[in-house]
Formats: C-alpha cells, sequence, structure tokens
C-alpha cells in the first residue's frame, strides 16, 4: 500500500492539533485508512473512545494489527460507507477526517448522516486539499506521466471540497454552523531518494489508470519524465511536493 502516513507527516501534525481531542471524548474518525489519525485521537481521549471507519478492508485489517500492536483499547473499526452507515444517534462529541470526505458521491448527505451521530454542539474537524492547481503534488506529477495539455481527470475527485463557499454551504445544509477554513501550507514527502518516490508513486491510482491508457513507448517516456521530475524534487533530505489544504472546522447547529 502507499503510505499516506509518511507522506502526509507534516500536515498530520497540524492536523493533529487541530483536531484538540479530549480525554473523555467519544471521537469519530470517517476515512481511517489504517488508522494513524484514529490512534492519536485513541491516545487523547484516554477515558474516552474512538470509531474509525472506512470503506477497505485491506486498510482496516493493517489498522487493526498496528492498534493491537500499540496496545490501544479504546478504539473499535467499522467497514462502512459514512454516507449511508447508521450511526449511533447523538453520540460523538467530535468527528475528525484527514483527507477522508472528498470522495462522497452525495456530500450533503453524507454530511447530513454524519451529524446525526454527533451531540448537540460537537465539533468537526477535516483535512482536505486546495485546489488542484495549488497543489505541486498532483500538477508536477499529472504533467510528467502526460503529454501536452493534461487530459481531464477521471474517477475520484481529491478536490472536490477546495472551494471554501461550496463547502461551507454543504456543511450547512447538513446541520452545521461557524465553518472556518484555516490554510495548511506544508510540502508533501513522497521517500528518501528518488528511486524510492518512483516506487511510492506508481502505488497512486491516477498514475496507474493514466500509465494503463499508454501504449509501450508512450509509457516508457511517462516513466522517464517521472524520474526526472521525482529527481528535481530531491532536497538531499527526501522527495518533497508543495501542497495547500484547508483545515475546516465548523460545529453541530
Amino acid at each position: 500500500m502507499f503510505d499516506y502516513d509518511a507522506e502526509l507527516r507534516l500536515l498530520n501534525e497540524i492536523f493533529r492539533a487541530a483536531a484538540r481531542v479530549g480525554p473523555g471524548e467519544n471521537v469519530l474518525d470517517i476515512g481511517c485508512g489504517t488508522g494513524q489519525t484514529t490512534r492519536e485521537a485513541a491516545r487523547a481521549a484516554v477515558t474516552g473512545s474512538v470509531v474509525g471507519v472506512d470503506t477497505s478492508a485491506r486498510m482496516l485489517e493493517r489498522a487493526r494489527r498496528l492498534t493491537d500492536g500499540q496496545e490501544l483499547r479504546n478504539i473499535t473499526y467499522e467497514q462502512a460507507d459514512a454516507q449511508v452507515h447508521r450511526f449511533p444517534s447523538r453520540h460523538f462529541d467530535v468527528c475528525v477526517s484527514r483527507f477522508g470526505t472528498m470522495f462522497f458521491s452525495d456530500p450533503g448527505a453524507a454530511f447530513t448522516n454524519i451529524r446525526r451521530a454527533l451531540r448537540p454542539a460537537a465539533r468537526l474537524v477535516l483535512l482536505v486539499w486546495q485546489h488542484r492547481d495549488h497543489n505541486e503534488w498532483a500538477t508536477a506529477i499529472r504533467q510528467a506521466i502526460t503529454t501536452g495539455t493534461a487530459p481531464p481527470a477521471h474517477g475520484p475527485d481529491p478536490f472536490s471540497l477546495a472551494d471554501p463557499a461550496t463547502t461551507a454551504g454543504i456543511l450547512t445544509a447538513a446541520g452545521f454552523t461557524d465553518a472556518e477554513f484555516t490554510d495548511v501550507h506544508e510540502p508533501v514527502y513522497y521517500g528518501p531518494d528518488t528511486t524510492t518516490a518512483f516506487d511510492a508513486v506508481f502505488r497512486l491510482w491516477e498514475v496507474k489508470e493514466t500509465l494503463a491508457t499508454l501504449d509501450a513507448a508512450a509509457s516508457e517516456q511517462a516513466r522517464t519524465r517521472l524520474r526526472g521530475t521525482l529527481a528535481a524534487h530531491n532536497t538531499g533530505d527526501g522527495v518533497y511536493f508543495d501542497s495547500r489544504a484547508w483545515i475546516v472546522t465548523a460545529r453541530v447547529a
């Protein structure tokens, strides 16, 4: 699996501080992946509990193994679609999500469903990408594996919550209030050297999808360009690309 925890290390530190999970809180973690944010919430909610939700059985299997190894007993993982899953009503004090809410097919219904699981005045804390053009990791890698003008992206849109006005409108309609957006400007990390970064990037779905459409010659040219792009971003301390995200906070109305 692609190591998202390593990629997002610098952003995650800011997100963890923004979540401000308290000792006795019940926490819902949407799109928890392999559970880094879930485990961090559990360490803060020492007398509370945390539920991590994701659609990927493979990621949840790893999350459970890591959690067992760290002997955290206040975590439950559920394989579920947060858009429609029947969460306990008015149960959670805070909902967190690190890049786990951008892929809803119906974000209005999804956030309404999540809001029903939160207690009155409960907090919502999200980390979402800003627009693609503000994220060098997306533009530079995409340009490297395409020729000329990059074609429209297919599949899940990681930038679906990039526009603050649109996202605030979705949250307000779902029953949240006081939506605020805080700029996060930190690089993402792809590995200690160019070779490791090249192997890591090939695990990303958009890269695999794009290369699968090319013939053998075009694919090899794209790989060569990608190696060059990654080498150009090798700082000597690792391969980094610029990124920008929003920390979105809101409360149950």
